[in-house]
């Protein structure tokens, strides 16, 4: 079992940063490829960017390509999201989840899920 919280959510002006992070606790945290998801009111969840275990490969939806970074840090169980340039079409809940396969694009990959983070951007 693996227990992931997220933070740092919040209500941000278009062209503005935020950054997310997920703590990870109950297995080895470098075990497992992490992704950040979200979703946004009436649409299906869709990948934002995946991390290998390593952090030596990353995979990002182009919509955030430029503007988003992935990071983690393993000795601290932690994967990091910097958003900068924000849009209102960012606007959703932001999940992570870890996958013990090691890498996944897909959210059926996913093993375990945080409750997720409120991400809003005002134009």
């Amino acid at each position: 079992q693996v227990q992931l919280v997220e933070s740092g959510g919040g209500l941000v002006q278009a062209g503005g940063s935020l950054r997310l992070s997920c703590a990870a606790s109950g297995r080895t945290f470098s075990n497992y490829g992490m992704g950040w998801f979200r979703q946004a009111p009436g649409k299906e969840r869709e990948l934002v960017v995946a991390i290998n275990r390593s952090g030596g490969i990353t995979n990002y939806a182009d919509s955030v390509k430029g503007r988003f970074t992935i990071s983690r840090d393993n000795a601290k169980n932690t994967v990091y999201l910097q958003m900068n340039r924000l849009k209102p079409e960012d606007t959703a809940v932001y999940y992570c989840a870890v996958t013990s396969t090691g890498w996944s694009r897909a959210p059926a990959g996913y093993d375990y899920w945080g409750q997720g983070t409120q991400v809003t951007v005002s134009s």
